[in-house]
């Protein structure tokens, strides 16, 4: 009896050490103004991430020096393919004459403009809300266009499903204004 019970004991600090299963979050698209013109075949190139946000885990917020992450709160896939795609439905949808395709996708067509971006951050700020910051290059007819775009967007809660719809829809704002430099 007495080493059933120790076995038991064990089995109970195992199964108490297990952890959770994490939940899993994807951005989405997010509508936006529907604009005419701009180039027909449009390459979005392979996103550049600051480091803090390359990682499974959400990045919930960030302040002078420290970074808070939700340990079972994670992206379904790695931020920097998931924005890529994303941000290729976003423009699709703004620029419905435009075939938008990213660079390492598996449409190999010469493209008429081609879209770089520098996310330099996407997280929750002091005030609650979602802050996203980038830099933005167009390359079209031998000319570049830059820009840095700064969007804020405020969640309708502090959960985390609210936090990534406030991020879809700031990752949306950022469509329009590289749909606006497109046009």
């Amino acid at each position: 009896m007495p080493r059933f019970a120790a076995l038991l004991l064990v089995l109970v600090a195992l199964a108490g050490c297990a952890s959770q299963t994490p939940t899993l979050y994807t951005l989405a698209p997010v509508a936006g103004p529907v604009r005419s013109g701009g180039p027909a075949r449009i390459e979005i190139r392979e996103i550049g991430l600051a480091r803090y946000l390359d990682r499974p885990e959400i990045v919930r917020s960030t302040s002078d020096s420290l970074v808070a992450l939700d340990g079972n709160e994670r992206w379904g896939d790695p931020l920097v393919s998931m924005f890529g795609r994303v941000l290729a439905e976003n423009l699709g949808q703004r620029l419905p004459n435009a075939l938008v395709f990213g660079e390492n996708g598996a449409i190999s067509v010469t493209p008429d403009a081609v879209v770089e971006i520098d996310l330099q951050r996407m997280d929750v700020d002091a005030r609650g809300a979602v802050e996203l910051v980038a830099q933005v290059a167009v390359q079209r007819g031998g000319r570049t266009a830059t820009r840095s775009v700064r969007v804020s967007a405020m969640p309708a809660s502090s959960g985390m499903h609210d936090i990534v719809k406030a991020m879809s829809k700031a990752s949306g704002e950022l469509a329009d204004a590289v749909a606006a430099m497109l046009a």
